[in-house]
């Protein structure tokens, strides 16, 4: 009787290891499967004459998504965002000229103008040979991408605007010392504007506006600050900085093709941005009956405290894009 308890119980243990061994396996897979799945590939690519540095990740049979950074930072700001999207969706990151890894060359060498950023991201488009796309745009990223959009119509899903300003009432009074020098480009107007490149203005736009500081990450802006520190650098953004009349001068451009092609577009906003505000974010619905604005507690770079809410709408708003 003992013998036949003994192999009974052998027998119910070998069976409740099988299973968890089972489980185990199947969760190792899963696991396994996640991972490839947010793999992130770093790469470099020729464009207008320029290494472009960029990552990449998901499927490339899947729908595309383009995300283009702001001032001062980089693709790097999307590093939260990416494995969220990349599960469904081909994300593609370039960093601007001037700006992270791409390369960067004086600015007696090149011009730093926003037509030539726009150049330098059409080429980028055509040398992947991008068909169709949607785009993600932020700060300096919106003047580049609408200029795109504004080129290649046919090739837009969608857009989603992430504190990406097209309306002169989304510029705060902090443009100000910027619009003094696009009035008059004198050297001390521009040298007034110096204090922007330094280390307390980079962080000034990371935690201005957030209510919870330790949500930002240190990396975030020191790797930001010192591509700003980099021999040269000042006078390219100063160069970028005054270029942005150009931009301004172009809004009525961006809302006409809003009126005219309607582009399913959402606006992801930090409510609490020092330089581009909420009027900015409302104002795409007068001119776009397909617009959604969303508003978060939180500042310019609101991928550093939100990205898990953004992520999520965001993967709602592409669901309904057309393919």
């Amino acid at each position: 009787m003992k013998t036949k308890n003994l192999i009974i119980s052998m027998l119910v243990l070998a069976a409740i290891s099988g299973r968890a061994n089972a489980q185990s396996n199947k969760n190792s897979n899963l696991k396994t499967q996640t991972m490839e799945t947010i793999q992130v590939h770093f790469r470099t690519v020729k464009a207008n004459g320029l290494n472009v540095f960029y990552r990449e990740a998901g499927s490339k049979d899947a729908p595309t998504i383009l995300l283009l950074h702001g001032y001062p930072t980089s693709s790097h700001m999307f590093r939260n965002l990416i494995p969220v999207l990349s599960e469904k969706y081909h994300v593609l990151a370039p960093d601007l000229p001037g700006f992270g890894n791409t390369e960067s060359p004086d600015h007696t060498q090149f011009k730093y103008t926003f037509d030539n950023l726009a150049a330098t991201m059409q080429s980028f488009i055509d040398e992947l040979g991008l068909k169709r796309f949607a785009i993600y745009i932020f700060d300096y990223g919106a003047p580049t991408g609408l200029r795109l959009a504004l080129a290649n119509p046919e090739k837009i899903t969608g857009i989603i605007s992430q504190n990406g300003n097209a309306y002169e009432e989304g510029l705060s009074s902090g443009w100000n010392p910027i619009q003094k020098y696009w009035e008059n480009p004198t050297q001390e107007n521009r040298d007034a504007l110096r204090d922007f490149v330094k280390e307390k203005m980079t962080k000034f736009q990371y935690f201005e506006g957030v209510s919870d500081p330790s949500l930002i990450a240190p990396e975030a802006y020191q790797l930001d600050q010192q591509t700003l520190d980099r021999p040269g650098n000042v006078d390219i953004q100063l160069d970028l900085m005054y270029d942005y009349r150009t931009n301004v001068a172009l809004y009525p451009k961006f809302q006409a093709y809003f009126r005219e092609h309607k582009p399913k577009f959402l606006a992801v906003w930090g409510n609490k941005d020092p330089f581009f505000l909420p009027a900015g974010a409302e104002a795409y619905k007068r001119d776009n009956p397909n617009a959604t604005v969303k508003f978060y507690n939180t500042g310019h770079f609101a991928l550093e405290t939100h990205a898990k809410e953004i992520g999520q709408d965001i993967l709602n708003f592409l669901g309904g894009l057309p393919k």
